[in-house]
Order: structure tokens, then C-alpha cells, then sequence
């Protein structure tokens, strides 16, 4: 599996940004797909993640901010979000796999990141 993100950028604090993952490969295996980021010094963190069944979350730090949405016929995953802080900074990676688990767990597909990039 195969998997390509995009749409990381400068935006002011306030602003809207909106990534895009599209996968490719033996998709069939993947049910579940999520977003992580790498913020300046910090640790990889789970951001959020969507089952094949619409199925979502979100780590509290973007509840009600972020909203993750899913495009099986197009094999895309598409993260949205509104509100950004500073804090949002980081590098995000496109993540997916067989099972909740997995991806929870890191350990499935693994995109290269973009990089978002908050301003005050």
C-alpha cells in the first residue's frame, strides 16, 4: 500500500487547511485510515481516524475542529481543519491498515508527512 499526502501549507491562526491522503496498492486490506502529526520536538501523536463503516475519532486536542472524511470510490481520505492554533504545527502523516488496532497502534502504511504549518 501506497500512500500520498498532500495539501499542508502556511495558514494564520483561525484559518482552514484541508489534507488529502489517496492510497494505492492492495487496498483492499486497508478498512480503516487516520491521520498522525509530528509536531517541532514533540512525538508522533494520533490525531484522528475513520473505519470503512464512517466510524470516527479524534485525540481532544482537535475535537470539534478537525473532521476527518473518507472517498472509497476515490481511495482518498481527507482531513479538515478549522480553527487552527500554533499549536496544530507539525508535520502530518497519512497512516491506514487492516485494523483499528493497527492504526491505533502505528504500526500499518505509512505516508510521507506535510507539513502544516501554523502562524500567531
Amino acid at each position: 500500500v501506497q500512500l500520498q499526502a498532500s495539501g499542508g501549507g502556511l495558514v494564520q491562526a483561525g484559518g482552514s487547511l484541508k489534507l488529502s491522503c489517496s492510497a494505492s496498492g492492495s487496498i483492499y486490506s486497508i478498512n480503516v485510515m487516520g491521520w498522525y502529526r509530528q509536531g517541532p520536538g514533540k512525538r508522533r501523536e494520533w490525531v484522528t481516524y475513520i473505519t470503512n463503516g464512517g466510524q470516527t475519532d479524534y485525540t481532544d486536542l482537535v475535537k470539534g475542529r478537525f473532521t476527518i472524511s473518507r472517498d472509497k470510490a476515490n481511495n482518498a481520505v481527507y482531513l479538515q481543519m478549522d480553527s487552527l492554533k500554533p499549536e496544530d504545527t507539525a508535520v502530518y502523516y497519512c497512516h491506514a491498515g487492516r485494523t483499528l488496532g493497527t492504526v491505533l497502534g502505528g504500526t500499518g502504511y505509512w505516508g510521507q508527512g506535510t507539513l502544516v504549518t501554523v502562524s500567531s
